[in-house]
């Protein structure tokens, strides 16, 4: 089995593998401070939500580090800026806001501490995140693997590997459980437009796991669901509403109405931390717009003429009718969503 190292903590430094030059180029995004964390979640050196909340918990680390050899007053003021900055790095993805809530707690209940003591509190509380990430998608890969036949094939959207999270993965996660129990899959990777995640994540992560599989055009989905060419589709998420509405990469919705037209079973495969407690549709998620660049440019290289208007949405929102059930690391959640969602809540 690979090891990709996407997330790593050394030497007071935080070592991300830059997804914005994969495959072309393996290499490491270093941060020294929480700026460069701020800018590696934003910039899409890191992505995928469970990946960008454990960075976000380091994000943390480094503003303590950076703040602790100052006055103690001005430590408190600085971390409460640095955590709002983190906070806002990206939108939609709730894991995010969810380590920072959790990071703040922290700060909260050992505020009476010395600051080293602090600094390393938050180091450990860091770690657990990573740590906790891993161990819940290897979770949700066993009861994922529950509802793979023997020879299926998998169609799968944008990038839900050990690159968008501590490791293992979530929809990618389930692929490769079941792959390495030897069920014989197939699968089919979407590009994932505008900025190809499917083919240049997800695609790499397949050939470095030796799983069977072939990139396609987004377009094409559809017409291999038609035909009766894919027996399931497994995708991740950046938020859960309470009521079961799910924010995932832009195209999910697509997808799930052309696999709710012709009975393919469409699952969503997160951690609970991805569900927002706090909102009861889908309706209440913010969708990040992204730049315009995205989709006139590829890999650098203008493809669509200069002057002409864009709409980006980073995410998009499939409702809970067109999804046969969330695969969390404490089961799978089925409808009625509000009233099953409620109970997994710690």
């Amino acid at each position: 089995m690979a090891r990709i190292n996407t997330i790593e903590f050394k030497d007071n430094k935080l070592r991300l593998i830059d997804q914005r030059k994969l495959p072309v180029e393996e290499t490491y995004f270093i941060c020294e401070n929480y700026k460069d964390v701020e800018f590696a979640i934003r910039d899409m050196v890191v992505r995928g939500a469970p990946a960008i909340g454990a960075t976000a918990g380091y994000g943390v680390v480094l503003a303590a580090q950076e703040f602790k050899e100052g006055q103690r007053e001005d430590f408190f003021t600085k971390m409460d800026d640095a955590l709002d900055k983190l906070n806002k790095s990206r939108p939609t993805a709730v894991n995010l806001m969810w380590a920072i809530k959790r990071m703040k707690r922290i700060i909260r209940d050992n505020k009476d501490k010395e600051l080293d003591n602090i600094y390393n509190i938050l180091k450990d509380e860091a770690d657990k995140i990573l740590k906790e990430d891993i161990e819940t998608n290897k979770k949700m890969a066993s009861f994922g693997n529950e509802i793979v036949e023997k020879g299926a094939t998998i169609l799968t959207h944008c990038n839900t590997g050990a690159l968008a999270t501590a490791g293992y993965g979530t929809a990618l996660g389930v692929i490769r459980e079941a792959h390495y129990s030897n069920k014989n899959i197939f699968v089919y990777a979407d590009e994932t437009r505008p900025r190809l995640q499917g083919g240049r994540l997800t695609a790499w992560e397949l050939k470095e796991e030796r799983i069977p599989a072939k990139l396609i055009a987004d377009n094409a989905a559809a017409t291999l669901i038609r035909d009766g060419k894919i027996d399931l589709i497994l995708v991740g998420a950046d938020r859960i509403a309470l009521n079961g509405d799910t924010a995932n990469k832009i195209g999910t919705f697509m997808l799930s109405v052309v696999a709710k037209a012709y009975s393919v079973p469409f699952y969503i495969v997160a951690p609970t931390t991805t569900i927002d407690f706090d909102i009861e549709t889908g309706e209440e998620i913010d969708i990040e717009e992204r730049s315009s660049d995205e989709v006139t440019h590829v890999m650098g290289n203008r493809v669509a003429p200069e002057g002409i208007e864009v709409y980006n949405p980073a995410f998009d929102v499939t409702p809970n009718e067109n999804i046969a059930g969330i695969i969390t690391e404490k089961g799978i959640v089925r409808a009625p969503f509000k009233e099953n969602i409620v109970k997994i809540k710690e």
